[in-house]
């Protein structure tokens, strides 16, 4: 993403061009950043003129001999601007951009210049990128991707993922947009350290690395991404609740918000602690979507490109494919279909039925139901020492990670009752009274994507989803010891297969963990966009978990 330049025909503030941090030394033979800013306009006549005119300059920049290996090499300005187009050419929402981007890549070639090209296919390893980028894509899809582009210089792979559902990413947008870039208490550089220290503690290089760019194009010390040692203290007291709100948000406690707010020089003001724990839960839950859908590094960050042709393998045109259902396993996903329609609508037919249930029988089911998620664990486990450094280097105590919430002879922390302190009638409040309008997007964003259904699944038509997604958003509370006294915890074991509570819990609670195995190996009959939405309902219902546990911190810290 980019920071932004002058506003083009009057209309929104459009980005500098090139990746961040790397504005102020052009080499020769690389264009000014500055000449870019057109392209990201939306007049078609403006993007028109300014793609014309940098093409003119720049091949007649390069001698029609071409450049020597030692040229290409120093010229870290050309390196820049072909990364750029290389973007340009697979992303910009702008068809004719896209089209002469490819053409001056091609040109260039012609002239002997080594060009980049794209490892992986597309924005995610899991998902078939046709099925992602699809022709004449719906036009709520399309609207915000041009509003992506022309106000962030960029439409990322996770936007281009979340495109699937294109209300819940209009809701996804607005929020992050407010967060990020809209006035509040924070600094933009500090925001943007924020999410980096967040998105660390999953192993997140995809965020880390997006984040490292926004951070120096927001005037950031580029120092401080030597590590949170070279933070400043006031950052770096963010740690603590930092690790806490990513692994186990149950023991965040009011004197973890007190030491924050406590006078001195690195004191935490009320208003600016809570625009903190919104980002940082933000970008935790946001790792959770990175993992979940496999999405693949930025086309020109690293791991997204090579200088030379890529290998066959890491071209695979499907990454989905090769576990697809076909022969038996096709017949058994199918059968898979037919026994949760059925179990759906004997459930719907139950609740008519089990008003007579007492608070103890209900209580008793959470209790076995969170039981029993502690023997639903992945069997993945990463090396520590795989990670790079510039992950790493953010992360103080990285041994610290998610314990089950109720482990056998321990004394586990009492189950949080939702009724107790709900998100509708204390969390809501307490966020739009300290950071206004925050808390409106944020409701906005649950409610859409708790309630959002094409009344569809799989190959059915007409269906009543709303057990299925209440059952998914309840699990994952679940895990994190949230409470509903008025919700039958037998309709989880009903309604969610063995498979699909792995995959669930592994991306909500150690989402670095998730294999392109667990996605194919659940709901083998379902659309890849309704496997996009049940990691919607992750990312928010965690979200939503930790921010809860935070707030209930802050209001007794209050009272």
């Amino acid at each position: 993403m980019m920071d932004h330049g002058e506003a083009a025909d009057g209309g929104t503030p459009v980005p500098n061009a090139l990746p961040a941090g790397e504005q102020a030394a052009v080499a020769p033979r690389g264009l000014d950043p500055g000449r870019w800013v057109g392209l990201y306009s939306r007049g078609e006549r403006t993007r028109e003129e300014t793609m014309d005119a940098l093409g003119r300059e720049l091949l007649n920049s390069i001698p029609s001999t071409g450049l020597s290996q030692g040229e290409m090499e120093e010229s870290r300005g050309l390196h820049r601007t072909l990364l750029l187009l290389l973007r340009l050419s697979q992303s910009c929402p702008f068809g004719e951009t896209q089209e002469k981007c490819s053409q001056l890549l091609q040109a260039l070639q012609g002239r002997g210049i080594k060009t980049p090209q794209q490892l992986g296919s597309g924005p995610s390893s899991f998902l078939p990128v046709e099925e992602i980028l699809q022709e004449g894509a719906e036009s709520a899809q399309r609207r915000i991707f041009i509003e992506a582009f022309v106000s962030t210089g960029r439409v990322d792979n996770i936007t281009m993922v979340m495109g699937l559902h294109p209300e819940y990413l209009s809701s996804f947008w607005r929020t992050q947009y407010l967060l990020l870039r809209m006035d509040g208490p924070l600094p933009h550089h500090k925001r943007h350290y924020i999410a980096i220290m967040a998105a660390a503690r999953h192993q997140c290089s995809y965020l880390v690395g997006l984040h490292m760019g926004e951070f120096l194009q927001a005037g950031g010390d580029p120092e401080w991404l030597q590590g949170l040692h070279c933070a400043p203290q006031k950052l770096r007291n963010l740690n603590e609740i930092n690790k806490i709100l990513a692994h186990r948000p149950w023991l965040i406690t009011k004197e973890h918000i007190e030491a924050l707010l406590k006078t001195g020089e690195n004191s935490w003001s009320l208003a600016e602690l809570i625009q903190a724990l919104v980002l940082l839960t933000h970008y935790h839950s946001l790792a959770s979507f990175v993992f979940g859908c496999g999405i693949n590094p930025e086309i020109d960050h690293e791991g997204g490109h090579a200088f030379q042709p890529p290998s066959p393998r890491s071209c695979d045109s499907s990454p989905a494919s090769e576990e697809g259902v076909s022969g038996s396993g096709g017949r058994d996903a199918m059968q898979e279909v037919e026994v949760l329609m059925e179990r759906m609508k004997l459930l719907q037919e139950c609740q008519l039925e089990e008003d007579g249930v007492t608070q103890e029988e209900m209580e008793t089911r959470f209790e076995l139901e969170k039981t029993e998620s502690l023997l639903v664990n992945p069997s993945v486990d990463i090396a520590e020492h795989s990670l790079p450094h510039n992950v790493l280097c953010f992360v103080e105590d990285p041994s610290f990670g998610y314990k089950d919430f109720t482990r056998r002879g321990e004394q586990a922390p009492p189950t949080f009752r939702a009724q107790d302190y709900t998100w509708e009638d204390h969390g809501y409040s307490l966020i739009n009274r300290l950071y206004p309008d925050v808390g409106q997007l944020l409701d906005e964003k649950f409610q859409v994507v708790y309630n959002l259904t094409y009344h569809t699944m799989a190959m059915h038509r007409g269906v009543d989803t709303s057990t299925l997604r209440r059952a998914i958003w309840n699990y994952v509370h679940c895990v994190f010891g949230i409470r509903y006294d008025d919700y039958n915890y037998g309709e989880v074991n009903q309604l969610l297969e063995r498979s699909l509570k792995v995959y669930i819990k592994t991306v909500a609670c150690y989402p670095e963990k998730t294999t392109r195995r667990m996605y194919t190996h659940f709901w083998r009959h379902f659309k890849h966009s309704e496997k996009v939405h049940v990691n919607l309902l992750l990312l928010e219902a965690r979200m939503q978990a930790a921010l809860l546990y935070a707030l209930r911190a802050i209001t007794r810290y209050m009272t």
